[in-house]
């Protein structure tokens, strides 16, 4: 059988499509898959076993400039490449207009939420076959039991599985801090990420940074400063940024898309979540664990925090995770326990 998934974006929520993939592949002999994905993710997107190709679909670029796209002959190029073979199914994963555009642009039967679970119900005037599977759990959980209706097998006894596993680093144990992320108000101060830098670096940990801007850079060269175990990363893709996730002994990450690559890996991995609600769209895997904010006001799903307007990093809702409960949390993660 031969299945197309258009799931374009985020990092997150490519990676949510993996159980999915993990589930179909098991329950269908000789499944051969292709993804329509966002550029920036196709390699995560190809990171997934049972994923034969991806078909990047550089839409930011296209919307961006879509006269020029036009003119170079690159959107012609994407609806060939789309409607190159013929498909026994496509799977629209995401539920939106774009999405359901693309899928459009394939050659076979198109499946979808219906109007009640798309995020925009326009989309499903676009598909062939719609399913009803209401936003009440894990995104991870609702694409599982769209690929299962849409595919007509069941998921009793089947666990969730990324498709991922961890693997051991050729070097000294280290830790992965994940500090940077869009929204201001999804920061964790500097402060507590140097205190449980300075805690890993006590315990034997070496510690792993990334950076991407100004801003990120001047946080994490404040983070390193004067710990000689905490090493500030040169400029990664997401090719090469993934076996450092993969071979990490544990995942300390703000709200952000490496995060849920790293759960997917199986990989020991704390979330710390202030404005944003994990029940959702939070980590998905084997071993993770999430702490949310304990304020009234969180979850706000705001950009910019209404108690402290100016807070340029660290609003209260996720300066009240201290660190040495954060460590706790991650330690007890290690081991195995809750």
């Amino acid at each position: 059988m031969r299945l197309l998934v258009v799931k374009l974006s985020s990092l997150g929520d490519v990676v949510h499509t993996f159980p999915a993939l993990t589930d179909a592949a098991a329950a269908i002999p000789n499944l051969q898959v292709d993804w329509a994905v966002e550029e920036a993710f196709a390699p995560v997107a190809a990171l997934h076993p049972a994923v034969r190709r991806t078909i990047c679909v550089p839409l930011r670029r296209l919307r961006k400039r879509p006269v020029a796209a036009w003119r170079s002959g690159e959107a012609a190029a994407v609806r060939r490449a789309l409607a190159a073979e013929p498909y026994d199914m496509v799977i629209d994963a995401q539920g939106l207009m774009k999405s359901a555009l693309v899928a459009a642009c394939a050659r076979g039967p198109r499946h979808g939420f219906d109007r009640s679970s798309a995020r925009e119900p326009l989309a499903t005037l676009l598909y062939a076959h719609t399913h009803h599977v209401p936003e009440t759990e894990h995104m991870a959980v609702r694409i599982r039991k769209l690929f299962a209706a849409a595919l007509g097998y069941g998921l009793e006894g089947r666990p969730a599985d990324t498709g991922l596993r961890p693997a051991v680093a050729a070097g000294p144990p280290h830790l992965v801090f994940l500090h940077g992320t869009t929204w201001q108000t999804k920061t964790w101060p500097r402060a507590g990420w140097r205190a449980l830098a300075a805690r890993a670096q006590e315990a034997g940990f070496a510690v792993r940074l990334f950076a991407h801007g100004e801003a990120e850079t001047a946080r994490a060269k404040a983070i390193a400063d004067g710990l000689p175990a905490v090493t500030l990363l040169p400029p990664q893709t997401l090719a090469t940024l993934a076996p450092l996730l993969q071979t990490a002994a544990g995942v300390v990450s703000v709200d952000t898309g490496l995060g849920h690559l790293a759960a997917a890996y199986g990989v020991p991995t704390l979330g710390l979540y202030g404005p944003t609600n994990p029940r959702l769209t939070g980590l998905f895997g084997a071993r993770v664990r999430e702490l949310p904010a304990e304020r009234d006001c969180a979850p706000c799903e705001k950009s910019r925090c209404r108690i402290a307007p100016d807070t340029r990093e660290g609003p209260p809702c996720l300066a009240d995770h201290r660190a040495d409960a954060v460590w706790q949390a991650l330690r007890q993660l290690q081991a195995g326990g809750d």
